[in-house]
């Protein structure tokens, strides 16, 4: 698992208010509907991101997460996975994400995360022409992976992936990729400074920053001593943002 469910994001470096936010229900192209929960910014938003949760899916985490994007002026959109196995809506702290999270298939992703962008680009309240995906711990991957499914995103970022889990979609990747490490997470720093090599090297930029004495999923306000590489990890996600968005 990645965040516990005490967890909660970290406010970003500056922030304004929320218009609206909620649930909505998409489609995929394969017929699944699935929930997504949104939050818009005050103003008009020309910048879009799908915020990819970890293996929980749709969890309060990633909901108030998607507020916070809003906050700094992003139309957001947090999706959940489990539509073809679970159904649509939200759920308490014993859902068994896990038995659900194993029957996920990546392509199935790229049908609800293309859902996702589609619905992002067609809100008439704003004006987004530049959409990114930003993920955490599977959902970082997964996140990495998008670059390559035929979005035409911006830019995808992903916090404490796992490499080995995307380099099936090196041939095929466009967008550039953030990658943000944990220096003490599981998966080790070599692997992900080896994948950002593999990436540039196929044509695509790939900024990596790594957080040498952060833990796996050090981004949470609740880890006290991590608010540091909190307020920087949200700085590098921003400007990446703004140097390939709209």
């Amino acid at each position: 698992m990645c965040f516990d469910d005490h967890a909660r994001p970290p406010a970003p470096p500056v922030t304004a208010a929320v218009s609206d936010h909620g649930e909505v229900h998409l489609e995929s192209a394969d017929g699944t509907e699935y929930a997504g929960y949104y939050a818009y910014p005050v103003a008009r938003a020309r910048n879009g991101v799908v915020v990819m949760p970890d293996v929980r899916g749709l969890h309060g985490f990633y909901r108030e997460l998607a507020q916070r994007f809003a906050q700094v002026g992003l139309l957001a959109l947090a999706i959940d996975y489990f539509g073809r196995t679970a159904g649509v809506g939200f759920r308490d702290e014993g859902f068994p994400y896990r038995e659900h999270a194993d029957q996920v298939e990546p392509a199935q992703v790229d049908l609800d995360v293309a859902a996702a962008v589609s619905w992002l680009r067609s809100d008439f309240d704003h004006d987004v022409s530049a959409v990114f995906t930003v993920g955490f711990c599977a959902g970082g991957s997964l996140s990495w992976a998008q670059s390559g499914a035929g979005h035409g995103l911006a830019g995808c970022v992903g916090f404490y992936g796992r490499p080995s889990l995307v380099t099936y979609r090196l041939p095929d990747l466009e967008a550039p990729l953030l990658l943000l490490a944990a220096g003490q997470d599981d998966t080790p720093v070599e692997e992900v400074e080896q994948f950002a090599e593999q990436v540039r090297a196929s044509g695509v930029e790939a900024e990596l920053y790594v957080y040498p004495d952060a833990p796996h999923s050090f981004f949470d306000r609740t880890f006290g001593e991590y608010e540091a590489d909190c307020d920087d990890a949200w700085r590098r996600v921003i400007a990446f943002i703004d140097n390939y968005g709209a």
